[in-house]
């Protein structure tokens, strides 16, 4: 190698020179000239910039400022920016629908294609701008796999609805519909409830799973510290994007990748931070993928021990009573990091993206910044434990994830099973009045192959709310739920009953037994009674066997496992 190009090498370049050194490269060079690059520009670092800017949900619509922001900022420090595109679904528009069954499938394309683009054309860098539930993961997940120097941008969160002086999210939309089939509510009051609920764009407002996610990449160390809790219309947003243009660029220069970021610490501190905060369970989804392909290992086991030591310090909603708005106002994330890292509850020494340490980082963060409901203090939690935890036992021998922040469902609960094979049958029997208090109602052939997909499921459990039987009837399914459903809900059940699990052995009025003194989960039949049924057993014809979900149910793995691809 000559000494020009060792040099170029030296200052950041580290994959982009094999597109643009030499005689042979000149073809390349024109094009990139096509594009009105100059000979600066094409000595410069390449930085890919990957953006979900769509059209198809308000949590993307409003991003291309970011994006666009995040371009100056890499001009700015001497880098040549890449703008490229990828996918994303709305979740909440394909709720309850046959297309939810692409939501999580879309988390694989998305970190597939930035992946993709990135190695193809040899970029030094990443940032990637995403704003919804399954483009958050599927970003980080892609930066783990490429482990170039990466930061990671969140859309962010979309301002609460108002309607006569109450804050509103999309899910009081979806509860609200739970209302009006139990005759409590008319249409005109749901109409009302519709229409203020999403006042713009930005994702959805609660800590549910997009809010969960982006206050995952501050705790991991892909994203700039306070901005996770920024809406989208902030300026703040803007010039925090700005900003993360400019720290890829140092990340190129010195040389920091996403493997020296994503330790296993890195990933302890996230679940800290999720369980303090009372974060979706998606968490134990998308948090092991990312571990997954970063080559971490992270268990369901590993988030319950971490939920039981650390205590539950923001009320947020679906479970409390504030959103990300309010954070925001009194600190966001780094006031809640802040405050376990006090405690000894996260591992200070971890490094971020802004080449400093989590320490670093938090250095000048006042926790006492003033008393307020939103963050507790360590000394004064909401509850000693954290708002996840996860279940085993001989129905779930492969474990299964219950949300109990907000909630206080008493520390055992048996009821006879009402099973459905599907998530409509499950609804055709709410809306019928069907499912009474007491009842456990079991959902399956729902998981990542049966699905296939892991559909969630928020108008089942928004209707339970809104019929007031979400405290009172446990739902069980090995599908998921959204980050802002509520209730007695258990997801992620494995092995799910596509697979023979023991779910796919449970018939109608079987007693299924919620015990949280032991965190077990079990049905209430003989296992030579279980085996029986097992053995009569015969596996389903997928529903899909062409096109991307066809791919999909032939690849995935279980959920216990991040539900990633191989």
């Amino acid at each position: 190698m000559n000494k020009k190009l060792r040099e170029k090498r030296q200052i950041g370049k580290w994959r982009s020179w094999e597109t643009t050194e030499g005689v042979i490269r000149a073809p390349h060079r024109s094009m990139m000239r096509a594009m009105g690059l100059n000979d600066d520009d094409i000595n410069a670092p390449f930085i890919g910039v990957a953006s979900t800017h769509n059209e198809v949900t308000p949590c993307n619509s409003g991003i291309k400022p970011l994006v666009d922001s995040v371009k100056k900022g890499i001009n700015y420090s001497k880098g040549t920016p890449f703008e490229f595109g990828t996918i994303t679904v709305s979740d909440a528009i394909s709720m309850g629908t046959e297309g939810m069954k692409g939501s999580l499938v879309s988390r694989e394309i998305i970190a597939d294609s930035i992946e993709t683009v990135c190695f193809a054309e040899r970029y030094d860098g990443l940032v990637a701008v995403a704003g919804c539930d399954k483009s958050l993961p599927g970003a980080m997940m892609a930066m783990a796999r490429l482990d170039i120097p990466s930061v990671f941008v969140y859309g962010g969160s979309i301002l609460p609805g108002n309607l006569n002086g109450e804050d509103l999210t999309i899910i009081s939309a979806f509860e609200a519909v739970g209302r009006r089939q139990s005759g409590e509510i008319t249409d005109k009051e749901l109409y009302d409830i519709e229409t203020h609920a999403c006042p713009g764009t930005g994702s959805c407002g609660g800590m549910f799973t997009a809010n969960t996610m982006s206050s995952i990449g501050e705790a991991l160390g892909l994203s700039l510290p306070g901005s996770a809790s920024e809406a989208n219309v902030d300026q703040r947003k803007v010039s925090s994007s700005r900003d993360a243009g400019m720290a890829v660029m140092n990340l190129v220069r010195k040389n920091i990748r996403p493997s020296d970021i994503l330790t296993k610490k890195a990933f302890e501190n996230a679940v800290t931070l999720v369980v303090a905060m009372g974060g979706s369970t998606n968490t134990a989804l998308h948090l092991p993928a990312i571990a997954s392909e970063m080559g971490v290992k992270l268990t369901l086991k590993d988030i319950h021990n971490i939920s039981m030591k650390t205590p539950l310090l923001a009320d947020l909603k679906p479970g409390g009573k504030y959103v990300m708005l309010d954070l925001d106002k009194v600190g966001g994330v780094p006031l809640v990091m802040k405050r376990l890292l006090e405690a000894g509850l996260i591992h200070g020494d971890e490094l971020t993206v802004t080449g400093k340490t989590i320490r670093e980082n938090l250095k000048h963060v006042d926790i006492n910044i003033g008393e307020n409901n939103i963050v507790r203090h360590i000394d004064s939690p909401i509850s000693k434990t954290g708002g996840l935890v996860t279940l085993f036992g001989n129905l779930a021998t492969d474990g299964c994830v219950l949300k109990v922040a907000g909630h206080d469902f008493g520390k055992k609960f048996t009821g006879p099973a009402k099973v459905f094979d599907q998530e409509e049958e499950a609804m055709e029997a709410l809306k019928k009045r069907e499912i009474k208090a007491g009842d456990v109602v079991i959902i399956r052939y729902e998981g990542p192959k049966g699905g296939p997909g892991m559909r969630e499921m928020l108008s089942i459990t928004g209707a339970l709310v809104g019929q007031g039987l979400s405290e009172s009837v446990y739902l069980i399914t090995d599908g998921r739920f959204s980050g802002g459903s509520t209730g007695a809900i258990i997801g992620h059940l494995g092995p799910e009953a596509a697979l023979g699990g023991p779910i796919a052995a449970v018939e109608n009025g079987d007693e299924i037994e919620i015990n949280l003194d032991k965190f077990e989960l079990n049905l209430k039949v003989s296992s030579e009674i279980i085996n029986k049924r097992l053995a009569n057993w015969k596996p389903r014809k997928p529903l899909y066997e062409r096109g991307t979900l066809g791919k999909y149910i032939k690849l995935v793995q279980p959920a216990s496992e991040g539900a990633v691809t191989r």
